[in-house]
């Protein structure tokens, strides 16, 4: 497909996609793909392209002779990361945050204290430095920046799990920490005991203390549920 194709059928996607997660097409409802040609203003062949992506999500099934049927929830891919950012992007964002982040919590203790075990001395290197970068940036609302080496400290320590599932989450995390900031679901500043938490974790990480590694995490962890308890009730 030409680029021009691809142009269309992702304009194509950031209407329809948001629409189904936000629920203002119920989970039976079916879509005609001609008419949907037709609203978006794009060939039919387009929309099939479009289409085809929003199945792989497991967010509609297609049928001849029936059209583009809209499926449940509980059959989306709700690990899809293009599917977060639309989840986030709607009414459903508090109920969103807080389930991906009770996964977190969840998941990221025991990959800290895998990791802990783990973890080359290159990673454990690369857990300082991004550590040191949200301290130079958890300062004077530079939450950008903050975010950038965030999302960089917690893929470290999923890959450092040595635990390829978890490696896999690691685009999981990055959509909540992307969505907490591009939504102003986190306070202009980092809390700094939140900044000092993740300093502390890449310590015990590197000193190969398991047992404190998972239980820091699990205090970040607690710290974010508490922010959502505030900022998204």
């Amino acid at each position: 497909m030409s680029t021009s194709g691809r142009g269309l059928h992702g304009r194509v996607l950031e209407s329809l996609g948001p629409a189904i997660t936000a629920g203002e097409y119920p989970p039976g409802s079916v879509l005609r793909t001609d008419e949907l040609a037709q609203r978006f203003d794009v060939s039919r062949s387009v929309m099939r392209e479009a289409v085809r992506v929003l199945e792989s999500m497991h967010l509609v099934e297609s049928r001849r002779r029936v059209g583009v049927t809209v499926l449940p929830k509980a059959e989306w891919n709700v690990y899809d990361p293009q599917v977060i950012r639309w989840r986030l992007a709607g009414a459903d964002r508090p109920h969103q945050l807080r389930s991906l982040t009770v996964l977190r919590s969840a998941i990221e203790p025991v990959a800290a204290g895998l990791a802990a075990k783990h973890a080359t001395a290159e990673q454990c290197a690369e857990l300082t430095e991004c550590a040191l970068g949200m301290v130079a940036n958890s300062k004077g609302h530079r939450l950008e920046g903050y975010l950038f080496h965030d999302i960089a400290f917690h893929r470290v320590i999923l890959n450092a799990s040595g635990n390829e599932m978890f490696a896999r989450l690691g685009d999981v995390v990055a959509g909540v920490l992307t969505g907490r900031t591009r939504h102003e679901v986190m306070f202009e500043d980092p809390a700094p005991a939140a900044v000092t938490l993740h300093v502390r974790l890449a310590e015990a990480i590197r000193e190969g203390d398991a047992g404190h590694a998972e239980e820091l995490t699990r205090e970040i962890a607690e710290g974010a549920l508490q922010e959502l308890d505030i900022l998204a009730p």
